[in-house]
């Protein structure tokens, strides 16, 4: 098995679980490449990737390229003569970059593909109601997650699971599959397989149209897609509660399959119990946050905030 020369090139921390998993395991990891400092906050502060604080504190060599076609970056790269390249939760690569090593460059991908290629494929698995899902080593080609598939790893997902929970899970599967991938190559005896041609499940990326809630929708439909944006970006709505309207993300929710005739929307409250109608039964709120108050849990907010009895999500 050879010691293959390892450049890296990640952002966040979904890609620093890797990363250390490759270092703690002794993997020749020779170079990082990041993301740009970036200015953040008030002060305007300069902000390090999460994969730059680690590679900082292991005292690996880090690359913080703005244009990856750059003369001066492709020197450097090409100066630490990866055998390997390891993309995870990066940018697209330029073909100078991804054909520089001898073994190529590969990417693992959170979904089992060619099922949801795109930004946000552990969102949309739970969003779309999927009951599993998993990660995916491929080696880089021309477009955008098509190359050939090395290895893959199936996973449930739970009826009540967050995209939280789940990106954490992936996160610890991928750093063994990624492992596993340059073991593989390592022996130079391997072979990769073609992505079959499926229906087409995108992964496209998150924005504040596809995160609202459709109030109409069914029972599973909205339960699905709150749980696949929680926490993070996390699905809103607008509050509409006399004559005010308050933009509102929803969190933490349970649901309740039970006839009646409320309009979808409209808000059930007790001291104790926040619900919202919607066909077919309830949307039982456990956290939520309204604009310009931090997140709290529904009985929190039931303590200090009035609704009115015609309160209604829109």
């Amino acid at each position: 098995m050879k010691d293959l020369r390892i450049v890296f090139m990640g952002t966040p921390e979904f890609a620093v679980t890797i990363l250390k998993h490759l270092v703690v395991h002794n993997y020749n990891v020779v170079g990082v490449i990041t993301a740009p400092d970036k200015p953040a906050g008030r002060g305007r502060k300069l902000n390090e990737s999460a994969v730059k604080k680690y590679a900082s504190e292991t005292n690996l060599t880090i690359l913080q390229p703005t244009n990856l076609k750059d003369e001066v970056f492709n020197k450097a790269l090409k100066n630490l003569e990866a055998d390997l390249q390891i993309i995870v939760a990066f940018r697209m690569l330029p073909k100078i970059v991804w054909k520089m090593p001898k073994y190529g460059t590969f990417n693992l991908h959170a979904s089992l593909l060619p099922e949801y290629r795109g930004a946000a494929p552990i969102h949309w698995a739970i969003i779309n109601g999927e009951t599993k899902t998993g990660v995916t080593t491929f080696f880089i080609d021309d477009k955008i997650d098509t190359g050939e598939i090395i290895l893959q790893q199936e996973i449930s997902i739970k009826s009540d699971e967050t995209v939280g929970s789940l990106h954490d899970k992936l996160m610890f599967l991928g750093a063994n599959l990624v492992s596993q991938t340059v073991d593989l190559i390592s022996t130079e005896n391997f072979s990769t397989r073609k992505q079959p041609n499926l229906e087409e499940k995108s992964a496209s990326k998150l924005n504040p149209e596809n995160c609202k809630i459709d109030w109409t929708d069914s029972l599973d439909n909205i339960y699905n897609k709150i749980r696949g944006l929680n926490p993070f970006p996390a699905a809103w709505t607008i509050l509409k509660n006399e004559e005010d309207e308050i933009s509102t993300k929803i969190y933490a929710i349970r649901k309740e399959k039970r006839k009646h005739s409320f309009v979808s929307g409209k808000i059930i409250f007790t001291k104790k119990e926040l619900k919202i109608a919607v066909k077919n039964g309830f949307i039982i709120v456990d956290e939520i946050k309204l604009s310009g108050k931090r997140k709290m849990d529904a009985k929190s907010l039931l303590n200090g905030f009035t609704f009115s009895t015609e309160a209604k999500f829109i």
